[in-house]
Parts: C-alpha cells; sequence; structure tokens
C-alpha cells in the first residue's frame, strides 16, 4: 500500500485555518472559551512528555561528534538568520515587508525534533547524533531565538522585555522537559511504548495554536487584500530558502569529509526548523499581535515543504543504500 505524499497534519493544518476563517471567534482572547489558555497547558505538557521520552543516555550516544553539531547548530541559528538578513533590501514591496518578520521568526527557529530523526533514520543516518541536536537545538533556541527576535522587534514595536520573554519560555519549555528527564527512569517505558498516541497529542496543541492565532488575524482583517498569488509567492519563497541551506551545508559536509551517516544527519536536521517552537514561541514573542496568523504562514508553509521535499530525499537515500548492501558481494 502506497503511503499518501500530502502528510494528514498538513491537511489538518488547513481545515483548522478555513475553521478559523469562519468561524473565528472561539479562538480569540476575548471569548468565554479560553482556548488560548487551554493551549497555553498543552504546550508545557507537550514537553514535558518529551522529557519523559529522551532520556539521559540518548544524548550521551550523540555526544562525542563535535563537528558534526557545530555544523548543525551554526546552520541552525547562525546561517539561516543571516540570509534572511541579507536578502531583506529584497522585500521592497507592502506585501514583502509584511512577511519580513515571519520569516525572519522562521529562520531564528530551532531545528525539529521527531522528524528530523525519522527521516535520518529512514536515509540510515547517525541516529544518535540527531536524537542528539535535536533536542540539543530545542533546548538552545528558547533562548537564542528571542535574542535574535529583539534585534527586529524593538525596530517594529519598541523595546521588548527580553528577560521576560526568556523567563517565560524557560517555565513553558525547559522546565517541563527537566521534569520530564527526572521522571524518565519511572514513567519513560510508557511514554515510549505509547509514542504514536502522545504524538497525536503534540499535533492537537499545535492545531489549537494555529487555530487561535489564525482567528485573531481573520477576527482583526489582517489577511484583507491577501491575494491568491501571494500565497504562491510564500511557497516559492519557502521552498528556495530550503533549498539554499540544503545546498550550503552539502557542500561544507563535503569540503569538512564527513562520512555519508554524518552527511544525512547534518543536512537533515541543520535545514529545518520546528513548528512546535514555532507555535509556542509566536505566542509569547507576539503575545499582543493582531498578525499571529500571518507570523505563522511562512513557518506553517515551510513545515509543509520540508516534510514533504526531505522525504523523498530520505526515501531515495534509503533505497541507494539497501541497493548498494545488497550488491555488495
Amino acid at each position: 500500500m502506497k503511503r499518501s505524499l500530502i502528510d494528514p497534519f498538513i491537511i489538518a493544518l488547513l481545515t483548522v485555518v478555513g475553521i478559523a476563517y469562519f468561524l473565528p471567534y472561539p479562538g480569540t482572547k476575548g471569548s468565554p472559551f479560553h482556548l488560548d489558555e487551554i493551549a497555553d497547558i498543552g504546550v508545557s505538557v507537550i514537553f514535558l512528555l518529551y522529557g519523559l521520552q529522551l532520556g539521559p543516555e540518548k544524548l550521551r550516544a550523540g555526544l562525542t561528534n563535535t563537528r558534526l553539531h557545530l555544523v548543525i547548530h551554526t546552520s541552525t541559528f547562525i546561517l539561516f538568520p543571516l540570509i534572511i538578513i541579507l536578502l531583506k533590501p529584497l522585500f521592497s514591496t507592502d506585501f514583502l515587508q509584511q512577511v519580513w518578520l515571519p520569516f525572519f521568526f522562521l529562520a531564528a527557529l530551532p531545528s525539529t525534533v521527531s522528524s528530523s530523526v525519522v527521516m535520518v533514520s529512514v536515509a540510515q543516518g547517525n541516529i544518535p547524533a540527531a536524537i542528539f541536536n535535536a533536542s540539543i537545538s530545542s533546548l538552545l533556541g528558547v533562548f537564542i531565538t528571542p535574542i535574535w527576535m529583539s534585534l527586529f522587534l524593538e525596530q517594529q514595536s519598541g523595546s521588548i522585555d527580553l528577560s521576560h520573554v526568556i523567563g517565560k519560555l524557560l517555565l513553558q519549555v525547559l522546565l517541563p522537559v527537566v521534569i520530564g528527564l527526572l521522571l524518565h527512569k519511572k514513567f519513560g517505558r510508557f511514554a515510549e511504548a505509547n509514542k504514536k498516541r502522545l504524538k497525536l497529542f503534540d499535533q492537537s496543541v499545535i492545531l489549537l495554536i494555529v487555530y487561535c492565532s489564525f482567528c485573531e488575524s481573520f477576527y482583526e482583517g489582517v489577511f484583507k487584500g491577501f491575494e491568491p498569488i501571494y500565497l504562491l509567492a510564500l511557497l516559492v519563497m519557502v521552498t528556495a530558502l530550503l533549498f539554499i541551506v540544503y545546498g550550503i551545508i552539502t557542500l561544507t559536509t563535503k569540503a569538512l569529509q564527513f562520512n555519508r551517516e554524518d552527511k544525512i544527519t547534518a543536512t537533515f536536521c541543520g535545514s529545518k526548523k520546528s513548528l512546535v517552537h514555532g507555535s509556542v514561541m509566536s505566542k509569547v514573542l507576539f503575545a499582543n499581535a493582531a498578525n499571529s496568523g500571518l507570523v505563522l504562514l511562512p513557518l506553517m508553509l515551510f513545515h509543509a515543504v520540508q516534510l514533504f521535499i526531505i522525504s523523498i530525499i530520505a526515501g531515495r537515500m534509503h533505497r541507494k543504500k539497501t541497493y548498494e548492501t545488497i550488491s555488495t558481494p
């Protein structure tokens, strides 16, 4: 049975955006349903469960490969933002000026965790290093993403309280992860055994955050005058960004003479961005912004594109490796 080319989660994301368009009021901050507060609680539970699944031994297994770690985190937290900063003069029209900050927000985010590890596993890359780097990226993002964003949020909306933002992320993201790690011995097996159900919970919380963000934007009329051609333009832009970063990492790993497994891990982990962290951080960094739906739009498109393209590449690498193994006498 062939697997669908479109991930069901992408369909779910499009569906909640559609629901937000036709039914925006329940997801707004002034509604009596308090969906925003429910999403906040759900976020902390996500990271608690993530800590339960992680375990110290998984971190230790990927600890030693320093060059690989440097390539991945340099790409995630320096290369991505620098590309968007260098391209800023090209964002000259009214529409492009509106989407530059959402693009920079996408660029400043940490790498995704679960899909990075899954794709590295499919392509038969360095799985322990993928787990380590994806996990460390999540933790570094709590500090690095707000610092990057503070440089440009201040220009657009006045000064932001960086210590308040990082403090809120520490409480909402890092503290639950630490608690999960401490409880790993007792509940780690349960979390591992129920991984599929927990993933469904993760996705449900993300869908709720996306729904609330777009409800606020539709309710405030942020997307009035937003033409379909703009969406196509954003799709082309996020695809180009993915290929640029993927290409630079590929050339870097060749120059550093990485082995096959490390090349796969570097390109897959270093070229991805986390929708989970983006959803969470947008709620903190753009807490009072009516355009929170627009903030998440490039990230949602990038998420869809990275899943589609990287899964194709991973499948090809898997088939090539399998063929080479069979062909070797």
